[in-house]
């Protein structure tokens, strides 16, 4: 059954109350016409519950918009959602990357992920070509998809709004892996659903790393707002030492735009539930708006949280990952690069859950503690333990 409105509907009630679905839900593929924007095709998705968001088909099926009843959640940064040809994915020191960085969600990898890197290359056998050059979270993120198909499909009284796309990351003598997501939602309901699957196209071993970037912005995201997740240990911030407590900002209660900030990264290890989910959410309690991601713990071990306070760029990110913060050598000198063979594949998926209430965000806190309790002081200790990462070729 569909709830819709305050009631709970057939498939045969929902089409007697219109003439197609998409009065009040339903997925659009649309293009962008303006700026650094033109050209790029959008799929939007209404739930018809206030959860409207948008999917960039030709910026890897990313998300951009996020929005319910009106109350932004996804962040929109200065670059605006740029058009993929306008990218220069080797300039600036490898940082170039940031000039198109904006949305709820960036996805970051495929063989590559975290800051600007030259590592070696002997795998693809191409005498010329003995290192690669990698700039920062990698390359998928700028690349237009294939959009295989979208719509609505019903079950029964269920109904559920769906795309899916490839996203191809292929050179001559290196790699070619491929990205395959679905993007599911429900009619009446308040989460997005995201499957994906990595695969290795290619016939040369290929080395893969992945996160997704989740940036959150204003109303969620503002003074008092707070991070909630089962955090079993600080392992790791870029602003240790003297730094540690110089902004007086922890990583729990988050602050208003503050002029001068310089980002702060963490990376928490988290610990996950009976069924190897791990929640995090964000919560303002003021406007009763919350924000629930989950992850499985054994395809995504590593969170990193992201926060960027200055005024006009002023977001947070959260960043569920395959690898530490500390890189692609780093993974590579411990073991603990994901190595794939042709055809072999890896698969993740996420859960955004819009949190509508006072209620519903004390649920969901509920369901967190009750994994792991997080460190009451703002500026826990940090351990510099950076656990194992298992089953890793």
């Amino acid at each position: 059954m569909v709830k819709l409105f305050g009631q709970t509907l057939t498939r045969r009630q929902v089409s007697e109350r219109s003439g197609m679905l998409s009065q009040f839900a339903g997925v659009r593929l649309m293009t962008l016409g303006d700026g650094v924007e033109r050209g790029i095709r959008m799929l939007e998705f209404r739930t018809g519950s206030g959860l409207r968001f948008t999917v960039l088909v030709d910026r890897a099926l990313d998300i951009a918009d996020c929005e319910h009843n009106g109350r932004a959640i996804g962040w929109h940064s200065p670059t605006g959602f740029r058009h993929p040809g306008l990218h220069e994915g080797e300039g600036e020191d490898g940082i170039a990357w940031t000039r198109s960085f904006s949305g709820l969600l960036l996805t970051c990898g495929l063989d590559h992920i975290l800051g600007s890197e030259e590592v070696p290359a002997t795998e693809y056998n191409y005498p010329r070509k003995s290192t690669v050059i990698h700039t920062l979270h990698g390359r998928v993120s700028t690349i237009p998809a294939r959009l295989t198909g979208y719509g609505e499909s019903w079950n029964g009284d269920e109904c559920v709004l769906w795309a899916e796309g490839v996203v191809q990351q292929s050179t001559v003598f290196g790699e070619d892996l491929h990205l395959i997501r679905r993007i599911e939602a429900d009619v009446g309901g308040s989460e997005i659903r995201i499957s994906d699957r990595v695969v290795n196209h290619g016939f040369y071993q290929t080395p893969h790393m992945y996160f997704y970037h989740i940036n959150v912005g204003h109303p969620l995201l503002d003074e008092g707002s707070r991070f909630v997740a089962p955090v079993k240990d600080a392992v790791w911030a870029n602003h240790a030492g003297d730094a540690y407590r110089a902004q007086s900002v922890g990583y729990r209660r988050l602050p208003a735009p503050t002029m001068n900030f310089r980002e702060q990264v963490w990376e928490h290890e988290l610990a996950g539930g009976a069924d190897g989910r791990v929640p995090v959410m964000v919560a303002n309690d003021r406007i009763g708006l919350g924000f629930e991601i989950t992850t499985r713990k054994d395809q995504l071990p590593c969170m990193y949280q992201w926060q960027n306070f200055q005024p006009g760029m002023y977001a947070m990110g959260i960043e569920p990952s395959t690898h530490h913060v500390l890189g692609n050598r780093f993974a590579r000198e411990r073991g603990e690069m994901i190595w794939l063979e042709h055809d072999e594949s890896r698969a993740y998926g996420a859960t955004f859950r819009v949190l509508d209430g006072a209620e519903a965000i004390a649920e969901a806190e509920r369901r967190i503690t009750a994994i792991a309790r997080q460190p009451e002081d703002d500026y826990p200790a940090l351990s510099g333990n950076f656990a194992r990462l298992r089953d890793r070729k």
